[in-house]
């Protein structure tokens, strides 16, 4: 069975390449002396719902400082399919959260138990106003929301920040405050898709947070949130457990799984990356529930802004290829653009971001995880079904998908200091190509089954 054209884009470090266009290659007969990416469209695993970032207040604030037409081609460069990486999911906060400018809460009112007091006015001055261009672009735009902490008299610790609990007498209300938030969302034309029950909530922050037990959780979703979100007509949101770090991912899973009652609101598991890699606890949820889905909600780098630094974009290479390849259906960086300093923030806890914004002279600055997530953005769309690949160089890196429209997207990362000769395979023929050191490489063709 004959096959045409590989196109391809490479990003490379120490030198110009970013997501650039490469000569075209053909198939031909297999070189058995080399190195081969055998692609296999007829095994076919997970459906992908896309990638996606996260549109916190100190995104939409940095946005708002760029000139008009810096604020167009940031948006355009992360949702717009043709021209951009093409982003289909976004994330939200469900008040504040450490990146925002301090602490809100939609109602703060003490004892507003009928949330008479609920109000989104906070979010119109900049993260609507984002949302909405990013909807006009993608079209096809899933969010989902999270919280970090419900407003403080609703805690047992009576603040937003370190940890506490939701106070028992406070369930009912905390459910129907997310139905509130979507809903009044939804006055705003922007609908939600998702929601996470809690970010990280076995984290105690200077920042926004609430602790919730694997039994809490369970028992919050099963008998307060689950119910509301349908009664409320919102039982079609894809409703999320955990939000936080690999390393549990299984143990906090199994406890709400395993509870029928608990496990019919429940669409999936959202985790992060900040605790290790633990990338087999992903198999293993899939293994033990293989009706659940797997979504990676935040990463980003740590500590600083970062600008410049290679080894950023490797980091999210390395782990959106071992995440897809281990049955996750989306990945959602953290905050979209932030400052030059990696804020604001409003405790210090200064991160980096794809696009670093200079505030002074009102220029977005590209960093290698943005184009790094390029690499399986634009090319891996929504719809897009993995399928098997198998590899003879270890250093080599790789996940493999084919898309609605029949085209079969290759990624193949390469971390080591040498150029690396390989052949792509497919149906018995080979399109020879390398992978220069330190660089990431995505080709695609059209299927030929």
């Amino acid at each position: 069975m004959g096959a045409g054209l590989v196109h391809s884009v490479l990003t490379a470090k120490d030198t110009p390449a970013r997501l650039t266009e490469q000569p075209d290659i053909p198939f031909e007969a297999i070189r058995p002396e080399m190195h081969t990416i055998t692609v296999d469209p007829r095994r076919h695993f997970q459906k992908i719902e896309g990638f996606g970032g996260a549109f916190t207040e100190a995104a939409a604030v940095t946005w708002q400082k760029l000139p008009p037409e810096k604020q167009a081609e940031v948006m355009q460069a992360y949702f717009d399919p043709h021209a951009g990486l093409g982003y289909t999911l976004g994330r939200t906060t469900i008040n504040s959260c450490d990146f925002s400018l301090g602490h809100y809460a939609y109602d703060d009112v003490d004892g507003d138990f009928a949330l008479e007091h609920f109000s989104i006015e906070h979010d119109r001055a900049a993260i609507i106003p984002m949302i909405r261009e990013a909807l006009r672009l993608s079209g096809v735009l899933k969010l989902f929301a999270s919280p970090w902490s419900p407003p403080a008299w609703m805690k047992t610790n009576g603040q937003m920040p370190y940890g506490g609990q939701l106070k028992p007498e406070c369930r009912d209300v905390w459910a129907r405050y997310y139905c509130r938030y979507v809903h009044e969302y939804e006055k705003e034309g922007i609908p939600f898709w998702g929601l996470t029950v809690q970010n990280e909530p076995e984290a105690t922050q200077t920042w926004e947070s609430c602790r919730y037990t694997a039994e809490e959780e369970r028992d919050f979703v099963r008998d307060y949130l689950g119910p509301t979100l349908r009664r409320e007509g919102l039982g079609h949101l894809r409703l999320m457990v955990w939000d936080h770090n690999r390393d549990r991912l299984y143990d906090r899973a199994s406890v709400v799984y395993d509870d029928p009652e608990a496990a019919q609101y429940v669409w999936g598991t959202a985790f992060h990356w900040y605790v290790g890699d633990h990338f087999d606890n992903l198999l293993a949820v899939h293994e033990a529930y293989p009706d659940k889905q797997l979504l990676f909600t935040e990463g980003c780098q740590e500590g600083g802004p970062h600008t410049g630094e290679w080894g950023v974009g490797e980091r999210y290479g390395r782990s959106i290829i071992n995440d897809l390849n281990r049955w996750t259906v989306g990945w959602v960086d953290w905050n979209l653009l932030l400052d030059e300093r990696g804020g604001p923030n409003h405790v210090g806890n200064y991160c980096s971001a794809p696009i670093l914004v200079d505030t002074q002279a009102g220029e977005p600055l590209y960093q290698s995880s943005f184009y790094y997530i390029g690499h399986f953005s634009r090319y891996i769309r929504p719809g897009a079904e993995r399928i098997l690949h198998a590899g003879t160089a270890d250093e080599l890196e790789t996940t493999a998908f084919i898309n609605p429209d029949n085209t079969i997207a290759v990624v193949v990362m390469n971390r080591t200091e040498q150029t690396l000769p390989f052949a792509l395979q497919y149906h018995g023929l080979a399109a020879r190509t390398s992978s220069p050191a330190h660089s990431i490489i995505t080709l695609w063709f059209t299927a030929s089954i």
